[in-house]
Parts: structure tokens; C-alpha cells; sequence
């Protein structure tokens, strides 16, 4: 797998998207320490760049995610983001 993916036209992280997959196929959502694993991919670049925001908006539309999970991890990257 590329380390971009296309779907409807729209180019995103394809190790991002490969992660949600797997935290998926589990048990059917994303939880904390999955989540946490998703933080780090983000942040394996030291930059939060428009493909990762967009992959991180398109996962968190597209796939299911734990409440806790959810909230832990839309805090999480506002506060890192806020500091790049």
C-alpha cells in the first residue's frame, strides 16, 4: 500500500486510514488505546499537515468511534496542533 490512498477523488494518508481499518476490524470501533495509537501516527511527522487533517476528518466521519475515545482524542490533537 502507497503511503497516499484516493478515495472519490480526495488524496489521504494511507497509514492512517491502514490504522482505523485495524482498530476496526477488532471490534468494530475505535477505542482509547487505539485512539492513542492514532495520535502517534499523527504526530510521527512533527507536523499536522492538510492530508492528515482531512484523514482525521474523514475517519472520524466514516468509522465508529468509543465516546471516550472520541472526545479523548478531538482534545488531544487540538492541544498538540495548537502548539505547531
Amino acid at each position: 500500500m502507497g503511503y497516499y490512498r484516493t478515495i472519490d477523488g480526495v488524496k489521504y494518508d494511507g497509514e492512517l486510514l491502514k490504522a482505523a481499518e485495524d482498530a476496526v476490524a477488532k471490534d468494530g470501533s475505535i477505542n482509547m488505546a487505539e485512539a492513542e495509537k492514532l495520535l502517534e501516527e499523527v504526530k510521527d511527522g512533527n507536523n499536522y499537515t492538510d492530508i492528515e487533517k482531512g484523514t482525521m476528518a474523514y475517519i472520524r466521519e466514516n468509522f465508529k468511534w468509543d465516546e471516550d475515545a472520541d472526545e479523548w482524542f478531538r482534545a488531544a490533537i487540538r492541544k498538540w496542533a495548537a502548539n505547531k
